[in-house]
């Protein structure tokens, strides 16, 4: 490992690292504009120039590998100095460059405050200018409802292009013209249509790339950060939500290596207008045909009624999409109370919880372990859409080491190459059997990993296609010490907690939500209370008597013979386990509208009102009795591996199989849920992506 001294101190770093990634690690602030240690290396800006002893002139810190310098003719460590009069002056005159045609913009931009050219030119600028020429102006561009262009800010740092190209995996953005004339642009004046265009505004160093949904809102000292988690996919991306008063006002990305390192889908930084329309801010209960306000008293009052005049066994419970655990624990608890069995939190229809313990539902290899894998199946998953973050994690090992990647099921720009092997379950049987010619590239490999996806498992032979996925991970050495390499892609931020605390049919006589409805539509279901499960379809509940508890009037609500207002994931404190089983608290930004409540809370009053009185009175409470019951919640942040060797049961169910292709359940990525529906934001982008054919988005083939 090379030595260096930086400014008088002798450190030893690692080979390879850049020259800025020494001195940082020396305790030196180097400043920078192109360099992001995500995208590779530029050294279009200058600003992080240092003096290395013996150079004729400064050297781009940004550029230079510590394994090029050399040491002194005595054999001394090469030294760096960052703070001397040569350093000072050089910087001082690239700040003086990047300002010569910066616009004044700072009172009414929206960067201001948290803008990085603002910051290094309080450091290094100076208090006059010697160009007196006029300043270049660039014509703004329309690239789409998302990101808003000013690019005369622009400094050429190139972050954004990188970003696209390397990252999203999409050429929508470039440079054209030189020097001066060169512009940064979508060539043909068209939108941007990536699932993660929005990380372009964190990564601009200065205000020419800004959030449009943003503008002339707020200022950033303005705001009460708030850190949390995701909720709009199962990956569980760290965000930040920034809220003024009672509203949230933006949601950005936190640093979180093992999930989302710090990217988040569009879909999470801009549905927070969704957060504020079309919300159920009071009870309402069905009179004479139509929905009417009522006190929670008589809302209550009448749930209660009906669910004590009613035979448990024609009582069901769906839960949605997302819930946090706590919502759905304490509601599990009081239908256990009641007697109801038939409880489900798979609203979508999958068996996944039923056989093969944790294994069988959990992103096994964990998100941070695809970086691992050296060969990939892709069964009934389009990650693009289902996970963007993740799908950038599977891009990233794939520019690493160009692996095999295999896909059975819908054939779609997924960002990186890969074999199309065949549309359903007829390939998936040839490749679990060992006949097709990528069972001999997952043979070959390492640590080959097996992604399902929910297209394939929420199926009617969903049990059989997840048997034969795990016969392919057990066959092909996927599942062995210190790898588990067959996962399963949740969708829904809701379903690892329901399926931890066994919100399931687990008892003798208890129905699926399949099985629910079916029962509803005939009529020997005679209650359906659904939390926040709006994804089922409504139409079948034939006459049944429907409790929606919910944030918006969405399907359920118009539904519902009573509606319950409860809070969503930015209004109160819950806990998120994501698709690799990590659980993640969710903290309150701000508080419900109305006469909204969180939704354990409603549970609990529910159960005074049944005479079943639930054992807590608080949040702590119910967090020691859940934490009791599955002490691996407790742990927040981590991962606890599932064991594989319960993959082998669900191997020996891979039953028959139908004849019908794979297929995403993601068909509009940008109205996956009530609150992105409600998002007046998500429809412009769902109409442009129609409007543009749906070209580059996944989902055409």
């Amino acid at each position: 490992m090379p030595k260096i001294i930086v400014d008088g101190t002798e450190v030893e770093v690692e080979n390879g690292i850049t020259l800025l990634q020494a001195c940082e690690e020396a305790g030196a602030e180097i400043p920078r504009f192109c360099y992001h240690e995500r995208l590779s290396i530029a050294g279009n800006c200058r600003m992080c120039l240092v003096e290395v002893k013996g150079a004729p002139k400064p050297q781009a810190s940004c550029a230079l590998s510590v394994n090029d310098l050399r040491p002194d003719p005595d054999g001394n460590p090469p030294e760096v100095f960052t703070k001397s009069a040569q350093v000072k002056k050089a910087r001082e005159g690239v700040m003086e460059f990047l300002l010569i045609n910066h616009p004044l913009d700072c009172p009414i931009c929206d960067q201001g405050g948290e803008c990085d050219l603002q910051d290094q030119a309080m450091a290094y600028g100076i208090d006059k200018n010697r160009y007196a020429e006029n300043k270049r102006a660039v014509e703004d561009k329309n690239i789409g409802p998302l990101v808003k262009t000013i690019m005369t800010r622009c400094i050429h740092c190139t972050r954004c292009v990188r970003f696209s190209t390397e990252v999203a995996g999409v050429t929508e953005l470039g440079a054209i013209g030189r020097g001066e004339d060169m512009e940064i642009t979508t060539y043909l004046e068209k939108a941007m249509l990536s699932e993660l265009q929005g990380n372009v505004i964190d990564l601009c160093p200065v205000g020419a790339l800004t959030s449009k949904p943003y503008a002339f809102a707020a200022r950033p000292w303005e705001l009460r950060k708030t850190e949390s988690v995701d909720v709009m996919d199962a990956v569980g991306s760290a965000i930040r939500v920034d809220g003024r008063g009672s509203e949230v006002m933006r949601i950005m990305p936190r640093l979180n290596d093992e999930v989302n390192e710090e990217w988040i889908s569009d879909k999470a930084r801009f549905v927070w207008d969704g957060l504020r329309t079309q919300r159920l801010d009071r009870p309402y209960v069905r009179q004479d045909g139509a929905l009417k306000e009522a006190t929670w008293e008589d809302a209550l009052k009448t749930v209660g009624d009906k669910l004590t005049s009613t035979d448990p066994s024609k009582v069901g419970v769906i839960t949605g999409d997302l819930c946090a655990v706590e919502d759905m624990y304490a509601l599990r608890d009081l239908m256990d109370a009641l007697g109801v069995k038939s409880i489900d939190c798979r609203q979508d229809g999958s068996a996944l919880g039923e056989t093969g313990g944790r294994a069988a539902y959990l992103f096994n290899s964990t998100i941070e372990g695809i970086e691992d894998a050296d060969a990939i199946l892709l069964i009934g998953a389009n990650p693009r859409l289902e996970a963007p973050v993740l799908n950038a994690r599977i891009r990233k090992a794939w520019l690493a080491s160009r692996l095999p990647i295999g896909v059975i099921g819908e054939q779609a720009d997924l960002t990186y190459d890969y074999d199309y092997l065949g549309a359903g379950p007829d390939t998936l049987k040839d490749v679990s059997s060992g006949s097709h010619k990528f069972a001999k590239v997952l043979a070959d490999a390492e640590r080959p990993l097996i992604i399902v996806g929910q297209g394939a498992v929420a199926r009617a032979d969903g049990r059989s296609v997840m048997g034969h996925a795990a016969k392919i991970a057990q066959s092909c050495g996927a599942v062995c010490d210190g790898w588990n390499g067959c996962s399963v892609l949740q969708t829904a931020a809701s379903r690892v907690g329901g399926l931890e605390i066994c919100f399931l049919p687990r008892q003798e006589g208890g129905q699926s939500t399949a099985d629910i409805i079916a029962g509803a539509k005939a009529g020997a279901i005679e209650v359906v209370f659904l939390l926040g499960a709006d994804e089922v379809k409504m139409r079948d509940l034939g006459s049944a008597f429907v409790v929606y508890q919910g944030t918006h009037g969405d399907a359920g609500a118009h539904r519902a013979d009573v509606i319950l207002p409860g809070a969503a994931y930015t209004e109160k404190n819950g806990i998120y386990v994501n698709t690799e089983g990590r659980p993640q608290l969710g903290r309150r930004a701000v508080f419900p509208p109305g006469d909204a409540k969180e939704d354990w809370a409603i549970a609990r009053a529910l159960s005074d009102v049944v005479d079943k009185t639930l054992p807590y009175n608080n949040l702590e409470q119910l967090r020691g009795a859940l934490w009791e019951e599955c002490p691996r919640l407790a742990a927040l942040d981590e991962v606890e591996p599932a064991d594989g060797a319960q993959l082998s049961e669900i191997a020996e169910n891979a039953g028959r199989l139908n004849k019908s292709a794979f297929t995403s359940p993601v068909k509009d990525f940008y109205l996956t849920n009530p609150i992105a529906r409600a998002s007046k934001t998500m429809a412009e982008c769902s109409a442009l992506r129609a409007a543009q054919g749906q070209e580059g988005t996944g989902t055409d083939g």
